[in-house]
């Protein structure tokens, strides 16, 4: 009798039910205690890669754009389409590329991604060596397509990764190797410049190339549950949305309008530096072009570290971040003739984004169950890169205006994310 409960037991230990949930659990665990820190280390270093090139696919050429206009005869509007289109046509393909990253595995869509955003790269280094704009644009767009499954997938793989407080490090990681790659891309892209101003195009394979041996090598995708019908998939999406629309929307917007601004103040910036009275170019450029981004990157990385997945602060410290960036944004109206002033309070701005940014990342990660993850990540990135395209011509087209006119457009739409945040966003006091 004994040895026959026994034998129950036993077997309902040894069950497979549910056997990829524990799995998952039991991993997870396993990177989290010491023997595993080395793994989860270099996990990390592959995943935080990813972004990392995709970043260098706009911000390592803002600062040569000045230089595009004078080789290729091109006016303003046309050099800031180079950055246009790469981001447009990303934040089109994105929630396609997400389901197909739901569908067939994470990895499946990021390596070839990769190759292929290296190879656009290779593509418009030629456009521009034959002149070429054409060419060079038509480059863009390839690069923004495979750009739809790098970072946006990365986000969820994240998410399948990880749970609890690391996935929230993991995450925040993620967002510091975002800024961190918009503080080294002016530098590298105005260093490249000196070989020759198209040179950073050439530079995309070799980035390519290292992130994509680091994730063959170094991460190991969970096992992916049943795969779904689309009709079936795109039912659960709407109805998350009925559920949650009102802050999901929200949060959209917010990561959108913080890439909106934060791109469109580097391509003021890029141009007004090398104009009376500062004339500052090549690598100097950069620099000053690096000082708010390093603020972002910073605070990136601390804020991930430390919300973990408690509601209570990741509201507080999005409220913080957007009240930040209206107040910054907003001083710059009477200050952005005080090259010293100006460039303090738009580092102030960044610091608010990177308050934001992470806070948003972990609540829309932990939105739904993993099965659904990527169309969502997919859709807030894809806002995202919404944002990004916006930028550059936006900022252009006020600037014809007049400097005023763009701070208190910024600094008004600040202030409206910051409102709509505080009264639609109120995560529990544990995210899920």
């Amino acid at each position: 009798m004994e040895k026959t409960k026994s034998r129950k037991l036993s077997i309902v230990f040894e069950s497979e039910i549910d056997a990829p949930a524990f799995q998952e659990i039991e991993s997870d665990k396993a990177k989290q205690s010491g023997g595993g820190s080395k793994g989860r280390l270099w996990e990390f270093t592959a995943l935080a890669s990813i972004p990392m090139v995709l970043v260098f696919g706009n911000s390592m050429l803002v600062p040569v754009l000045p230089d595009m206009q004078r080789e290729l005869g091109i006016n303003k509007f046309q050099s800031s389409l180079v950055i246009t289109i790469f981001s447009l046509v990303a934040g089109l393909f994105i929630p396609v590329i997400g389901y197909l990253s739901d569908r067939f595995g994470r990895k499946g869509v990021i390596i070839p991604a990769l190759i292929v955003y290296g190879g656009g790269g290779l593509l418009a280094g030629f456009g521009a060596i034959w002149g070429s704009y054409a060419v060079i644009i038509a480059s863009r767009a390839i690069q923004g397509l495979a750009a739809a499954g790098t970072a946006p997938v990365a986000m969820a793989l994240v998410g399948d990764l990880y749970e609890g407080g690391t996935e929230s490090k993991a995450l925040g990681l993620t967002e510091a190797s975002n800024g961190t790659g918009k503080v080294l891309s002016p530098i590298i892209g105005s260093l490249l410049a000196l070989i020759a101003w198209y040179a950073s195009f050439f530079a995309f394979p070799a980035f390519c190339a290292l992130s994509l041996l680091a994730v063959i090598f170094l991460i190991k995708e969970p096992e992916r549950g049943r795969k779904q019908g689309l009709g079936q998939y795109i039912g659960k999406i709407k109805e998350l949305f009925k559920q949650k629309g009102s802050w999901l929307v929200t949060s959209f917007f917010a990561g959108s309008l913080g890439l909106f601004i934060l791109f469109g103040v580097l391509f003021y910036l890029s141009n007004i530096l090398e104009e009376a009275p500062y004339s500052i170019d090549g690598v100097r450029k950069a620099l000053v072009l690096a000082i708010p981004l390093l603020g972002q990157v910073i605070t990136s990385y601390t804020t991930g570290s430390l919300i973990k997945k408690n509601g209570v602060l990741i509201r507080r410290l999005m409220n913080i971040g957007l009240a930040a960036m209206t107040v910054s944004l907003g001083a710059t109206i009477f200050f952005f003739q005080n090259l010293y002033v100006f460039i303090g309070l738009l580092t102030v701005s960044s610091i608010g984004t990177g308050l934001l940014l992470p806070c948003l990342n972990t609540m829309i990660t932990g939105a739904v169950q993993k099965s659904e993850r990527g169309m969502i990540t997919s859709l807030y990135n894809s806002l995202r890169f919404l944002g990004v395209a916006a930028g550059p011509p936006l900022f252009g087209w006020l600037m014809d205006k007049s400097d005023r006119v763009v701070f208190i457009t910024v600094s008004a739409l600040s202030l409206l994310a910051l409102g709509l945040v505080f009264f639609l966003i109120k995560p529990p006091s544990e995210v899920s």
